[in-house]
């Protein structure tokens, strides 16, 4: 009550509590000096004084000071309002809290679920159920107990609806409530209209994200989630049980209450195909399959693993009778997950797709997660690396043993530049190179380079300016290690800065002055090379890091490129903002490639208690995502890739074509008759069966780089091939036009995933049949507003009652005195 009162007579609305009060002068020639206000107060005292004492000498001298004063009082009011008084304040209220309904537009809503009580049949049809959109619209529509009507007008509870959909990531949209836009105005039918299921993908992580940058508000007092939690793209939602983590989840910081559409259990099948991520022409390997099955115990099913060729070079067109068979088993389903291995020997390199398919049984609720696929890269060359190090150190010493053992890579595959070695060494042993600029073609060939610690001034300009090119155009690899000596500050002036995953600077000097654990960020902990140990064992793999054991060093860096990945970060260091953590380990794509930042030269600690288990797991892996997510060695000059690989019916597939000559020099249309590529395409008819070649050309988009669209108009596989002008050879590229999405892959509500996003962020978790209860039930985070406000004093109630007080008590005075 009180702060209400000193805000009326202050000018301030609705201040709950007021924190800070603070007055100033704008007038000109009171905001140079108070002083000049002080004087005039002094002397409209001083004259009212003097002429009290001289003109009113019926009064007792008392009475002529009290007036006097009086008068004075109210004469120094009207120099401070002459003077703009201007008060400053800052206040905290409580307004209107916002809850943010979110809605699942995407596919998975349209699928028909089975209605309460029914149980899952041979004879089961769609029409028997009800759409999970349809169920949703349904609630929303409720003429009584409307959830969100009631948050609103019992609550007094804004609610903001949105909707999440998009193509290849999820895309937040504000809904209105009311036919004129207005926000303030709930109707039902108005919301229902605008729900529809054009989503591609589930993205939640990327939702929440976006719902915690784009739509942040002080107001946000928390969420309400429809969805079928369907999570199929993107980072993940949840994060991991440290208190430090920056999940999406705790990125949102308020309660979400997750109220889930769906069913929970349905006759469905799935298979997952998980082909090894590296192998090798004429070694044989396993291809596993999983299998996940739900309501068909003891049933026997039969899983066939093909696999067709993607890319690669003079290769005859191609149906479903062409692929090549990897094996066949019939399992008998007795858990809910099974794992198979069949063994396989390529005979051929290229890029494949390796399928598995099930045969459908009956009562599936989805068949489109009964076929799987998946590429990779089966090469029956070598990877090439080459290491760049000032002198030998443990990290060299250990990284090439590693390497020298790898069947990928082998003694053939590893070069290094040293420049402290001899130079006689350098040109006799097949190990080292005598330069480090070499010819481009054998440049070129490199699939992922090390840059070491190096002075600046031994890093010349021609490798900057091929490095650059061999990252940014031909999608090579750059892991640059920072070590104790000369550090990431040396490439400041290179042409190499532009492409680090931090800022460095010149005066950046080592850090040793306390010893400290690495730690993991909720991204590394996500990325695939970061994973030590058996896949999702996440306990392992915080042991293994672990095994590095305190660091004593690192180099800092400045800050953070805005494409950057951290991967692991210091726990207490910080860059030059004072707020962001010193990274250890980052990552960011530069143009076609990839770069990694690793601020220390330590990581052989890991081979500490297991030996090589762990640090060659590490290597190898991130070796396999530099190095094999592209044209290998020589096959970097003239590479045809689309887009994407899988497409739907009436989509664009972009063509392009990397094109550079034998010395790796990019082709222009000059260098082509015709001035383009030529090319062709094998396309399926509308059986999907037999196949129609259609000859086209591919024009220049700028040089070395060729491109095109064509439209997709029947499902199937397509195979386009395109003339190499320098060998003469037919590069070529497959992908698959499907009419159903993702979305339709999994039948089932992921309710793990709906109960964990409501648990880790506070909130609580319902089926949309029980939602009414979350009116009773419903918890929000204390939403306080913070305000600062500018407005003139002599403009506030209090500055009136002082003025018509004085004025009004001086009169009254008079009266009482006999004064005229």
């Amino acid at each position: 009550m009180l702060t209400q009162v000193i805000g009326w007579l202050l000018g301030i609305d609705g201040a709950t509590s007021i924190d800070g009060i603070h007055v100033s002068l704008a007038a000109p020639w009171a905001e140079k000096s108070s002083f000049w206000v002080f004087l005039g107060c002094v002397a409209a005292i001083c004259l009212s004084l003097w002429f009290y004492w001289k003109f009113q000498d019926k009064l007792t001298p008392k009475y002529r000071v009290v007036f006097g004063i009086a008068r004075g009082l109210l004469l120094s009011m009207l120099v401070i309002t002459l003077a703009d008084p201007i008060l400053q304040f800052t206040a905290t209220n409580d307004p209107q809290p916002i809850v943010y309904a979110v809605f699942d537009g995407t596919e998975s809503m349209a699928i028909v679920d089975q209605t309460s009580g029914q149980q899952p049949s041979e004879t089961t049809d769609a029409s028997t159920g009800i759409s999970r959109v349809d169920l949703l619209k349904q609630f929303l529509s409720q003429s009584e107990n409307n959830l969100l009507d009631r948050l609103q007008t019992e609550k007094n509870i804004r609610i903001e609806p949105l909707i999440f959909d998009g193509v290849n990531t999820s895309t937040l949209r504000r809904l209105t409530t009311d036919r004129s836009g207005r926000l303030d105005s709930f109707d039902s039918k108005e919301l229902v209209s605008q729900i529809s299921t054009q989503g591609k993908v589930t993205a939640t992580g990327e939702m929440l994200t976006e719902l915690s940058k784009q739509f942040r508000s002080s107001r946000m007092a928390g969420v309400l989630l429809f969805s079928d939690f369907a999570h199929n793209a993107g980072i993940a939602p949840l994060g991991t049980a440290s208190g430090a983590d920056l999940s999406p989840i705790r990125r949102v910081g308020v309660p979400i209450h997750t109220i889930g559409i769906g069913a929970v259990s349905a006759i469905d099948l799935a298979v997952e195909v998980q082909p090894p991520p590296k192998m090798k022409k004429a070694e044989r390997a396993n291809i596993t399959v999983r299998i996940t099955q739900t309501g068909l115990d003891s049933q026997a099913v039969t899983v066939r693993v093909t696999a067709q060729k993607v890319e690669g070079t003079n290769s005859a067109p191609s149906d479903s009778a062409d692929d090549i068979l990897v094996g066949t088993e019939t399992v008998l389903l007795s858990s809910s997950v099974h794992y198979i291995d069949i063994s396989f020997t390529p005979e051929e390199a290229g890029r494949f797709a390796f399928i598995a398919e099930i045969d459908p049984q009956p009562g599936e609720a989805t068949l489109e997660n009964n076929r799987s696929s998946r590429s990779i890269n089966i090469i029956d060359d070598y990877l090439r690396l080459m290491y760049v190090e000032n002198e030998p150190t443990w990290e060299w010493r250990f990284i090439k043993e590693v390497f020298h053992r790898d069947k990928l890579v082998g003694m053939r595959g590893f070069r290094t530049f040293l420049r402290s070695a001899d130079p006689k060494v350098r040109q006799n042993n097949d190990l080292f190179l005598p330069t480090l600029t070499p010819k481009r073609s054998d440049f070129f060939a490199n699939d992922v380079i090390f840059l070491g610690d190096m002075p600046g001034a031994t890093v010349s300009d021609r490798f900057c300016e091929m490095t650059r090119e061999f990252v940014g155009n031909f999608g090579g690899g750059l892991v640059v290690i920072a070590g104790p000596h000369y550090g990431p500050g040396q490439l400041a002036d290179s042409p190499l800065a532009d492409m680090l995953p931090v800022k460095v600077n010149t005066g950046s000097i080592i850090r040793d002055n306390r010893e400290f654990d690495l730690q993991l960020t909720t991204l590394g902990l996500q990325s695939d090379f970061m994973q030590l140990g058996q896949a999702d064992d996440a306990q392992e793999n915080m042991e293994a890091w672990k095994n590095l054991g305190k660091l004593s060093w690192y180099q800092p860096v400045s800050g953070i490129h805005s494409q950057a990945i951290v991967l692991a970060e210091h726990p207490y260091d910080t860059c030059d903002d004072g707020i962001t953590p010193q990274p250890l380990i980052a990552v960011r794509r530069y143009g076609n490639g990839e770069v990694v930042y690793i601020a220390f030269n330590e990581l052989w600690r890991l081979r500490r208690k297991h030996g090589e288990l762990y640090y060659r797991q590490f290597w190898s892996q991130l070796i396999n995502r530099l190095g094999l997510g592209h044209a290998l060695g020589s096959q970097k000059r003239f590479v045809v890739r689309t887009d994407r690989e899988k497409y739907q019916a009436d989509d664009k597939a972009i063509i392009s074509v990397e094109a550079y000559d034998e010395n790796f020099e990019p082709l222009t249309e000059a260098d082509l008759n015709g001035r383009s590529l030529s090319a062709e395409m094998f396309v399926p008819d509308a059986t999907g069966r037999a196949t129609v070649l259609h000859e086209f050309t591919i024009p220049q988009l700028r040089d070395g780089r060729f491109e095109t669209r064509l439209p997709l108009y029947n499902d199937g596989q397509y195979q386009v091939r395109v003339l190499d002008p320098i060998t003469q050879d037919k590069s070529e590229v497959r992908f698959q036009v499907a009419g159903v999405s993702a979305e339709l892959r999994n039948a089932v509500r992921n309710v793990e995933l709906q109960d964990e996003i409501a648990r880790q962020s506070g909130g609580s978790s319902f089926e949309i049949r029980q939602a009414d209860q979350l009116f009773d039930q419903l918890q929000l985070k204390d939403v306080r507003e913070e305000f600062t406000r500018n407005h003139p004093l002599w403009a506030t109630p209090l500055w009136f009652i002082l003025i018509t007080g004085l004025m009004l008590g001086e009169w009254f005075s008079r009266k009482v005195a006999h004064l005229a």
